[in-house]
């Protein structure tokens, strides 16, 4: 069974202050021609678990951030990552994504990449209104890192199956957003240095987190629960954990060495891997490094205020590593 958003008990500290952040998303497209509007609909109306809004809501009410800047940054952060969403999309060919059409699939490439763009620009005015420079400029610098990871990956990430690129690409992807949706707040709240990198360490290894499950998922389960065609990642070229704990494991598996080499891997090809990869215990050592990561997560809160925001940063890190894994 889907869990909904309500399901969540994390979610309950906020749940006044994220319709807040739902309704701001809404109508950032208020104003300008209708299609931008019609997309912007269409984009939030496929659903989410708006896990990094949540995370930037919580973080904020732990630390004692201003509830308007905060609720402004929990939005510009849902924002760039709905934005960074289209575009992906449009690079990868992706059909559908939590299982709806993809606005690639409906619209000119011209169009998708000026929707996304436009998504961008109401991002950044969404993280103006903290009213923090420090704040704007993280929130730039992070934008920076994404495009770059999606550059890197575009001119040569494909076939690469070493942990320090695999590291580096979701960090660009994925964890340096989560990162920036704790640290902000502290910004915002005027934290001290020390609180500052706690929170940011939660932030970075949450998101680690995060990615890895996601990675995990694309080999455990089935089209109709991930939204997008199972393997999606691998059909790629693009060799996430559990392909790398594999290859450590079994070096000389032929079609993981040609998929490496890029040549051409075919349905069997990939049947066979995806069979071997899930057999392999590749994904039992995947989902331990999860774990890790978020247990990391857990100890760096250890100086922070003991709240009822804390306790359900501590459920919402072990949710992280139950997604159906």
């Amino acid at each position: 069974m889907e869990i909904s958003l309500n399901d969540l008990t994390f979610i309950e500290p906020v749940k006044d202050r994220l319709q807040q952040v739902e309704d701001r998303l809404h109508t950032q497209a208020a104003g300008y021609h209708p299609a931008i509007e019609a997309a912007l609909g269409h984009l939030l109306s496929s659903g989410g678990k708006r896990i990094r809004p949540v995370l930037t809501l919580l973080t904020g009410g732990m630390l004692g951030s201003d509830p308007q800047r905060l609720v402004a940054m929990a939005a510009a952060v849902e924002m760039l990552h709905t934005a960074t969403l289209v575009h992906d999309d449009l690079i990868d060919g992706s059909l559908v994504r939590r299982g709806i059409p993809t606005l690639n699939t409906q619209w000119s490439s011209a169009a998708t990449v000026l929707t996304g763009d436009f998504l961008f620009a109401r991002a950044a005015k969404l993280a103006a209104e903290t009213e923090s420079i420090t704040a704007i400029h993280l929130f730039s610098k992070t934008l920076a890192i994404i495009v770059d990871g999606e550059i890197t990956q575009l001119f040569g990430g494909r076939g690469r199956a070493n942990r320090a690129d695999y590291n580096q690409r979701i960090y660009a992807k994925t964890d340096s957003l989560f990162e920036t949706s704790t640290t902000a707040t502290a910004i915002i709240a005027g934290s001290t240095d020390d609180t500052k990198e706690n929170v940011r360490v939660f932030g970075y290894e949450v998101g680690m987190a995060f990615q890895i499950v996601d990675d995990i998922l694309d080999f455990t389960s089935q089209t109709e629960k991930l939204g997008k065609p199972v393997a999606s990642d691998l059909r790629q070229g693009l060799i996430t954990l559990p392909a790398i704990y594999y290859i450590e494991s079994f070096p000389n598996d032929q079609d993981m060495a040609n998929l490496i080499e890029h040549d051409p891997c075919y349905e069997g090809c990939l049947e066979r891997l995806l069979t071997a990869i899930r057999e392999g215990g590749s994904i039992e050592k995947a989902e331990n490094e999860a774990k890790l990561h978020v247990a990391q997560a857990i100890d760096s809160l250890n100086n922070l205020p003991n709240c009822i925001e804390r306790l359900s940063l501590i459920e919402l890190a072990r949710y992280i590593v139950s997604r159906n894994i």
